[in-house]
């Protein structure tokens, strides 16, 4: 009986320590022949309204499909440390946390697909560094900002499909070949599988990366669906991205004014660089070494086309080296580069020594080395002047020993070395004032036009193949500075582009030169001519409309004085009309009929008074009515 209860005790205690499981899922454990397992779980109940919080600890995967649930809370997986797949499919989530998945550090994979999500938590991803599978398909996603371009560079099965983007940033397509400069790969473990179909793609510049990516026969790119179509604009709405062809977008192309250059130590330098493209690239330097670079302008003249120019004042050999000039636009990226190299040492001259009584140990001094690591240098050349010093004030007679014979000797030998060295020294110095004594100046503008000056200058000791910068911007504002390469045999150069009535600074620069001894001077450019012309036009025409309105004007008054006029004798002009009148009204009535009276005379005449009484009278259109009663009777006016 105790054997019994002992064995039913540990049952139970076996059975408290299995893994509790959600009442409302169903958890499975697949077991090896070892011993080991793994734990899968699945809730799927309709009614379930909110993610399980009881998920046992050691869950691999975790597949939450066809529930209620609407939102992801905070933190809402963190516990489950060995979960590698997690599915949380085709519910009505709504709503994801920023922090809903912290702690998933060897989360694989990410299904989130069939849920009405039209906000996704980017950054989040940085909680799964080693997540590879990321499907939002059939959501209600609109956009990818570009600060999630860099929590997408693991992905490798990515899928978008069936949501409502109509663009994607150009920047995303820049993260997978060939499109991030890396070599095209043939394995097919590298290969990044895209899902983009379904979606109301607007085919423009911005996804011009994308519709070039669906014409390649041979990328590590894999379109789920290859006939992806346009939604716009109406030009391309329903055409494939295979056949579109995108207007004004070009991919941007560098020139740079040269692609060596070796210019002495302390010089000046201009490095320029020209980018054309639709959109207008923009234009940046970078130095190879990845050390900040500074002193840049650019500038845009137009549409599709913009240039850029960085300075160097008193270059060091820390500056010699690789400079990019790199362009970019939305339909892609484009660089040139410039290796300027920087010739010439520098020398350390150390001072004679002073006179003394007595000679002491000798030193030697060395000259500045340059870095031997730097490979744009030539050659580097030392000089070693020896320095002595002295100990003692009191003069001794040096004792005549073998060994002071020798002293002697080296001492010969080291002055005469500094001798030597001294002659150098001064030659070189002999030739730098030589070089600085060659430079540019008498420089003048000439021809100065609304828009144009020549600019002349003598060359004093230059060679005429000596390149030379002429840059020139407007007074005062350096951050619209132009250049023109010439050389200094030419002796005048056109600066064109300027505009009228504008004060211009001018500066000459030769390479060689001392920095601050360019020469410089200042201009005005001439009014622009064409105004004076134009205004002369207008007073023209103004004068020639002034004429043709004038008359019109005073024809108009004169008839609005004459109807004023005419007014004024309307009375008079009525008394008029009444006498010159043909019409007069009158009554004609039947006479009483006599023995005498002649048979035509049987009619009367009336007075005008009655015949105008009766014509106002009467109600009808006939003047008159008559009743005759008899033949004497009287007629009768019906009123």
């Amino acid at each position: 009986m105790r054997r019994l209860l002992c064995v039913h005790v540990l049952l139970c205690c076996l059975s408290m320590a299995h893994p509790f499981c959600p009442s409302q899922c169903t958890c499975v454990f697949h077991g090896r022949t070892d011993g080991t397992g793994t734990r899968s779980v699945l809730c799927n109940d309709p009614d379930m309204s909110d993610i399980p919080v009881n998920v046992p600890v050691d869950t691999v995967k975790l597949r939450i499909e066809k529930t209620a649930i609407r939102r992801i809370p905070t933190e809402a997986f963190y516990y489950l440390v060995d979960l590698r797949y997690l599915w949380i499919t085709y519910n009505s989530i709504t709503s994801v946390d920023t922090a809903s998945f912290y702690n998933l550090k060897v989360l694989h994979e990410l299904r989130l697909d069939g849920n009405m999500i039209a906000i996704f938590p980017w950054e989040s991803l940085k909680e799964m560094p080693r997540l590879r599978t990321l499907d939002l398909h059939n959501n209600r996603l609109t956009n990818v900002p570009t600060e999630a371009i860099p929590y997408l560079l693991n992905i490798t099965y990515l899928d978008l499909s069936s949501n409502k983007f109509s663009t994607l940033p150009s920047d995303l397509m820049d993260i997978w070949p060939p499109f991030n400069g890396l070599p095209v790969s043939t394995n097919a473990s590298q290969k990044v599988v895209l899902g983009l179909q379904d979606n109301p793609w607007f085919c423009d510049c911005k996804i011009s990366k994308l519709i070039e990516m669906s014409k390649m026969a041979d990328t590590p790119v894999v379109l789920m669906d290859l006939f992806l179509t346009c939604a716009g604009p109406e030009n391309l709405a329903g055409v494939l991205f295979q056949r579109a062809e995108l207007d004004n977008c070009v991919k941007p192309s560098v020139m740079t004014s040269a692609t060596k250059i070796t210019s002495p130590l302390g010089s000046n330098v201009l490095l320029r660089c020209d980018a054309t493209g639709f959109p207008t690239p923009t234009l940046y330097w970078a130095k190879s070494d990845g050390s900040p670079v500074n002193n840049t302008v650019q500038e845009s003249p137009g549409d599709g086309i913009r240039w850029s120019i960085m300075s160097l004042h008193g270059i060091v050999y820390k500056d010699a080296g690789n400079y990019s000039c790199k362009a970019k636009n939305v339909a892609g990226n484009a660089e040139a580069t410039i290796s300027l190299s920087v010739a010439g040492t520098f020398s350390t001259t150390i001072p004679p020594p002073r006179p003394g009584t007595g000679t002491g140990p000798t030193s030697l001094g060395t000259t500045f080395i340059p870095p031997t690591d730097i490979s744009s240098s030539p050659f580097v050349t030392s000089t070693v002047l020896p320095r002595t010093s002295t100990v003692s004030a009191v003069p001794r007679k040096p004792k005549t020993t073998p060994s002071s014979g020798l002293q002697k000797g080296s001492l010969k030998q080291t002055k005469s070395q500094q001798g030597g060295n001294g002659r150098k020294l001064a030659a070189d110095e002999k030739s730098k004032k030589s070089d600085a004594s060659k430079s540019v100046k008498d420089l003048k503008i000439v021809e100065e036009t609304a828009d144009s000056a020549v600019l002349l200058w003598t060359a004093d000791g230059l060679p005429n193949e000596a390149p030379l910068t002429v840059v020139y911007s407007p007074y005062g504002e350096d951050d619209s500075k132009r250049t023109v390469e010439t050389n200094a045999g030419s002796g005048k150069v056109l600066l064109d582009g300027l505009s009228s009535g504008m004060r211009y600074s001018v500066c000459l620069f030769a390479k060689g030169s001392a920095a601050g001894k360019d020469p410089c001077i200042d201009f005005y450019t001439l009014d622009n001519i064409e105004d004076d012309g134009q205004n002369q036009l207008f007073m023209i025409i103004s004068g020639i409309a002034c004429a043709l309105v004038l008359p019109l004007i005073a024809l108009l008054i004169y008839k609005i004085l004459a109807l004023y006029c005419k007014g004024s004798s309307t009375e008079l002009d009525v008394e008029e009309l009444e006498k010159e009148s043909y019409v007069k009204f009158e009554t004609i009535s039947m006479k009483q009929r006599t023995m005498n009276s002649h048979p035509t005379e049987l009619w009367a005449r009336r007075p005008t008074h009655e015949s105008e009484r009766m014509l106002l009278c009467s109600r009808s259109s006939i003047d008159s009515q008559m009743t005759y009663k008899s033949d004497s009777s009287r007629s009768e006016y019906l009123c």
